[in-house]
């Protein structure tokens, strides 16, 4: 069996780094069907329908893992931080603790809403 980029990307994580990004992955894939995992600008991309609207990522300065929400600055929540992006907005998490699961899947909720209700067009 052929790994691919996009699942070297999991493998190549320590610990438990590695064990967070996939509990976020499986997260994300959970929250609707037309949701899927792709490989974009060499790095783990989700989309819905065709359009990106989050990926997962290990932020350079805290080396915590992150969701980023790709229309994050079209709605607020006071877990979102926007750093220096103008669009997006990530939530940072701590690898060795339990993850917000309630949270997380509110927040991907406000985000898949934007592409559900037409405000991000689809295919």
């Amino acid at each position: 069996m052929t790994l691919t980029q996009l699942d070297n990307f999991y493998l190549q994580k320590d610990e438990p780094i590695r064990s967070c990004l996939l509990a976020l992955k499986d997260i994300i894939l959970k929250q609707d069907e037309n949701v899927s995992a792709d490989w974009k600008y060499g790095m783990p991309f989700f989309c819905y329908m065709g359009k990106m609207f989050c990926y997962l990522w290990v932020h350079k300065k805290y080396h915590q893992p992150y969701i980023g929400i790709v229309e994050g600055k079209r709605f607020d929540h006071h877990a979102l931080i926007i750093e220096k992006r103008s669009r997006m907005k990530i939530m940072l998490f701590e690898a060795d603790k339990d993850l917000p699961v309630q949270t997380i899947e509110h927040i991907l909720k406000q985000a898949l809403d934007l592409y559900r209700t037409g405000i991000i067009k689809t295919r």
